[in-house]
């Protein structure tokens, strides 16, 4: 519809050449000189024609777009010509298809040009149609490049009406056109990346041929675009953002582009990434290339790596251009060749302010991820990065300086961001933007690019300081061979060290390369900076050798050092940390040295639960090894994770129990479905049948431990009339579930490079080791009805469905109710026996043990599970798997009186806290005396002064637990 206000046009800058367009548009007939007598009209003409040639010879080539525009509006014009060339057929000839494209862009030019101008529209519908036109013309031009390539026999596409879909070939836009921000005279970055897997190449394109293909396919595109002709072009293109575009083809295979990225991407490359975004071609190929390279984009850690790297970038940027403001006192001779974009306060510094801070925020944050300046700049300033003020001025500066850029290249359609340097050529740019004269717009120019060299050296000013600005001691000196230099052996003694020599030695390995991270003569320099302070935090722990052999051996097993370096100079406390995980808990350690992607994490959780990842992650698996890899890979990572926050009393016992259980009910019901389909690949199914996945003890209770087995039962049914499997391989029923369970628990316990994804215990099943792995329902049903003893009853009590068919659920949930509810005449004289037994002939292995100690974790859990047989059918609501939660339940009940609950639920927490904690820092095989830095997380987590009151602490809590067995179970004797 037509604009409903009234454009203000600029005066024409050149009288004479105003008049000459007025005259020749009203010459071109009836229509024209109508609309040109219309002093409106007139004002836009001389407007165009007194400060642009460009805009003048569109508006006499284009004047039907002109008169829409005056009829409907921009928006209106715009939608028609993109309309028009939505309507070409990629399998058109290619000079009717080269017309079209370079039709759409003089009309769009033309309309976007008049509604900047006349302040129809803003800077994001300028920008934003601008860009639009871009992809439509990309997007055409490959359709009609791989369209044709179909035709001659050189591809077989799925699709030749639609070729871009499953063509194998895709087109990201990066910089402006990624972000949808494309100034008027923008050339558009692009990579061009195909599919070397895609099954769509002939004998005439494949293997070898496909590079050269896939370059002709680029050449081809980039001509339809560039190339001048009698009319005009469409965009110029420059594919230099590509992967080492020096040493690789126009067109790149998204396989090496994933591989180069990961291993040899650089800062720069990242925040050019951030805009990046597919916009023709395979769409959905480009997608999964940019969630591929995620990781590498947005790193979880606070990433000041990359402030680094975008100063300098900016710095060389300055040394190129010459992009200081002249320091002369008249404001028109300060700006005069100013250049807006790369030059003192520009538009380049605005976007590298935001781009830096996305790139620091933006990996733990995924809310900062936004392509456009104007965007992220916006969420920046909620998310509290950048002043509300600061934002404000900036945004405001940065749409003047775009609209003064945009002028700028509406002169002669000139790729150009310098302001001239001749007084009357400033003068036309000056008036085109409206300004009265020249020292007007000096003098607002000069105000907004003074702001913004402020807020771009205020946002850096805030960012976390070096860690090795404070260092504490200079006297360090590794240089030479001398072993043993006598300053330097004397500062490491008095940080603490016992062996001054082996760090003197391993440290002259660090500081000249021989480790690969150090590699790179960044590395070294940070690392030089930074060991002062890195020694004296290493040397703080209360054992500091045995700290630095540990982060000796996490650093060499870094594929890199300035990122790791970046990290501790930026997050003094992240080296508090790592020190702290090294010297307490050698397992940790290892699998730190082990997974350089975990450092980040200590950093950040990430922005998606463990067990969400998990099941994103296994929809692309490819069958069932990488199924189990990538299932292993989660649970380490989760596992580390909880075990971190533990120990650094983030999380308590009962938390991190119920997150390491969640972590492993989800590797259990993900990795059930690849087992089963791969094993009926192999021996068929059984029709109507169904196995469910039941966890006992600690990953039934909710209660998982760092390093806690997984005790479990498999328990199949199927219909009556099913007597054996069909498919590839017939076998009897029973025979075909027992080997589906072997091919599960194997898949559970496969070896991996941090040993078994889990151990597994199945001696909870009907029969324990004398049974089969897997039990038929009617089979479990039976065995608890017959010849089930009470400890395996009491076991129950703690039995979760995890996996299997929601339908059978109920099924399998009754019969272990049923098995609960049994005869309980015998219980406690059995629950006794059976501790007496215990205590013979499983006693605790030292003063630590406290799950089997007399008075320990097994008397608390005996007594709840006691209980609930007991009194579950006549109080149902007793029953839960979870210990505390049964101690709750009978107080509740009035089955267990509430000091003796309370008693029991803190004995329970504070065992498996002691016994969590030893599991995370010194294993399972805790000594007589503890090493002073795994002690300190078991003193926090139990709030203690020391190792010897806690054990006396322990010893009275432990007696107090005996008794309470002694009322609710049986006498065991001492």
């Amino acid at each position: 519809m037509p604009t409903t206000s009234k454009p203000e046009w600029p005066a024409a800058f050149d009288p004479a050449a105003a008049a000459r367009l007025l005259e020749r548009f009203t010459a071109l007939g009836r229509t024209e000189a109508r609309l040109a007598a219309r002093p409106e009209v007139a004002a836009m003409l001389r407007c165009l024609g007194g400060n642009s040639p460009f805009l003048s010879d569109l508006a006499l080539r284009e004047a039907g777009a002109l008169a829409r525009f005056l009829a409907e509006g921009p928006d209106a014009t715009v939608a028609a010509a993109m309309t028009v060339l939505g309507q070409m057929k990629p399998g058109e000839r290619r000079d009717r298809v080269a017309a079209a494209l370079r039709l759409a862009k003089r009309q769009v030019a033309l309309v976007c040009a008049l509604a900047d101008i006349g302040g129809q529209w803003g800077l994001e519908q300028v920008t934003g149609a601008l860009s639009a036109l871009a992809e439509a013309t990309l997007g055409l031009a490959v359709a009609h490049l791989l369209r044709t390539a179909h035709d001659v026999g050189e591809l077989a596409l799925p699709d030749p009406d639609n070729p871009a879909a499953g063509g194998g070939f895709t087109v990201l836009g990066m910089g402006k056109l990624g972000a949808r921000e494309l100034n008027y005279s923008s050339d558009i970055d692009l990579v061009l990346m195909f599919d070397p897997a895609a099954p769509i190449y002939t004998e005439r394109t494949a293997d070898h041929a496909m590079v050269g293909f896939a370059a002709r396919t680029a050449r081809g595109l980039v001509g339809l675009m560039e190339t001048r002709d009698a009319d005009g072009y469409v965009f110029r293109t420059d594919l230099r953002l590509r992967p080492d575009p020096a040493a690789t083809p126009p067109a790149v295979a998204i396989t090496s582009a994933i591989t180069y990225y990961e291993s040899m991407g650089q800062n720069w490359e990242r925040a050019a990434m951030i805009k990046a975004r597919p916009v023709a071609g395979d769409l959905a190929l480009g997608f999964g290339f940019l969630e591929a390279i995620r990781p590498f984009i947005w790193r979880r850690g606070l990433d000041f790596a990359a402030v680094a790297d975008i100063q300098a970038m900016k710095r060389r940027i300055d040394e190129h251009k010459g992009g200081a403001l002249s320091g002369d006192a008249d404001p028109v001779t300060r700006i005069a060749g100013h250049n807006v974009k790369l030059g003192e306060g520009g538009i380049r510094e605005i976007e590298f302010l935001v781009q830096t801070l996305q790139l620091v925020w933006g990996g733990r944050d995924p809310g900062l991820r936004d392509r456009t300046t104007l965007g992220a700049l916006r969420l920046l300033t909620r998310a509290g990065h950048v002043p509300r003020s600061a934002a404000r001025e900036l945004a405001e500066a940065y749409r003047f300086l775009r609209r003064v850029e945009h002028r700028l290249q509406m002169v002669n359609d000139r790729q150009t961001h310098s302001l001239p340097e001749k007084p009357e050529d400033l003068a036309r740019i000056a008036v085109f933007l409206g300004f009265p004269d020249t020292a007007a717009f000096a003098l607002t120019l000069t105000h907004q690019l003074t702001r913004v060299r402020v807020h771009y050296a205020a946002v850096f000013e805030v960012l976390p300081s070096p860690l090795y600005e404070t260092s504490p001691d200079a006297s360090l000196d590794f240089r030479g061979d001398d072993p043993s230099p006598p300053d330097t052996i004397a500062a490491l003694k008095a940080m603490g060290f016992a062996t001054p020599e082996r760090i003197v030695a391993r440290v002259r390995a660090w500081v000249t390369g021989h480790v690969r991270a150090l590699r790179s003569e960044r590395a070294r320099t940070l690392m030089d900076q930074m060991l002062p302070t890195m020694l004296a935090r290493i040397g703080a722990q209360p054992h500091p050798d045995d700290t630095f052999t540990r982060f000796d051996r996490f650093l060499i097993a870094q594929p890199a050092g300035v990122q790791l370096l970046s990290l501790f100079q930026r997050n003094p406390s992240l080296l508090d940390r790592i020190a702290a995980l090294l010297g307490a808990s050698p397992r940790l350690a290892d699998h730190l040295a082990a997974n350089a992607s975990a450092l980040e994490g200590l950093l950040s959780p990430d922005e998606e639960d463990a067990p969400s990842a998990l099941r994103r992650r296994l929809r692309d698996a490819r069958g069932l090894e990488e199924a189990i890899e990538l299932t292993s890979r989660a649970v380490r990572e989760e596992d580390f994770s909880i075990s971190v926050a533990t120990m650094e009393g983030r999380l308590d016992v009962d938390e991190a129990g119920i997150q390491r259980t969640r972590m492993a009910d989800a590797a259990l019901r993900a990795l059930l479905p690849p087992v089963q389909a791969d094993f009926a690949g192999r021996f068929g199914r059984v029709r109507g049948g169904a196995m469910a996945v039941v966890a006992l003890g600690k990953a039934g209770g909710r209660e998982m431990l760092a390093g806690s087995d997984l005790d479990l039962m498999l328990i199949y049914d199927h219909p009556p009339d099913v007597t054996a499997s069909h498919g590839a391989r017939s076998m009897p029923v029973s025979q075909w579930f027992v080997r589906l369970a072997h091919a599960y628990v194997a898949a559970l316990t496969a070896p991996g490079v941090e040993g078994r994804l889990y151990d597994v215990d199945m001696r909870l099943r009907p029969s324990g080791n004398k049974g089969p792995v897997a039990v038929s329902l009617d089979g479990f049903r039976r065995y608890h009805a017959h010849d089930a003893w009470t400890w395996e009853r009491m076991a129950l009590t703690r039995a979760r469905v995890i996996a299997g068919p929601a339908a059978c659920a109920p099924r399998w949930k009754q019969a272990i109710a049923t098995a609960i509810a049994g005869d309980a005449s015998t219980v406690r004289a059995d629950a006794t026996s059976m501790r007496v037994r215990m205590l013979r002939e499983l006693p605790p292995d030292g003063p630590w043990d406290v799950k089997p100690r007399p008075g320990g974790q097994i008397e608390v859990e005996f007594i709840a599970q006691v209980l609930q047989l007991l009194h579950a059918e006549t109080h149902p609501e007793v029953l839960s798997q979870t210990t505390r939660e049964a101690l709750r339940g009978l107080a509740t009940a009035g089955v267990l009186p509430a000091p003796d609950a309370a008693l029991l639920i803190g004995a329970d927490h504070a065992w498996r806290t002691v016994q969590g904690m030893l599991r995370i820092t010194v294993g399972r095989d805790a000594g007589e005396v503890l090493p002073d830095a795994s002690a300190r997380p078991l003193l926090r987590a139990m709030g203690a002064a020391d190792l010897a009151g806690l054990r006396a602490e322990l010893d009275a809590l432990a007696a107090d637990v005996r008794a309470a067995f002694v009322r609710y179970v049986g006498d065991v004797g001492r």
